[in-house]
């Protein structure tokens, strides 16, 4: 039972570390004046959260590793589009 709730706990740190990226990556605004700012938390969440999901995927599911592949790639799509 214990490396079941483990996998879960997992997952759903995984969950909310690309819930909080994609969150920062809304706030961003080119015209804002904080904009510098706002890219550096985008970046900070997503470097977090692709951690998390590295270590969710050493005890995922397979659907649980679809997702999370899926969010791996959407946040790596962040970083890539402010490292311009």
């Amino acid at each position: 039972m214990p490396y079941q709730k483990d996998k879960q706990q997992a997952f759903q740190d995984a969950e909310k570390g690309y819930s909080q990226a994609v969150t920062a990556h809304q706030l961003i605004q080119d015209q804002a004046a904080d904009y510098g700012t706002r890219v550096k938390e985008l970046k900070k969440e997503a470097e977090e959260a692709l951690q998390q999901i590295d270590n969710a995927l050493e005890v995922s599911s397979e659907h649980q590793r679809q997702q999370l592949e899926q969010y791996r790639s959407e946040l790596q799509g962040y970083i890539s589009q402010y490292n311009g």
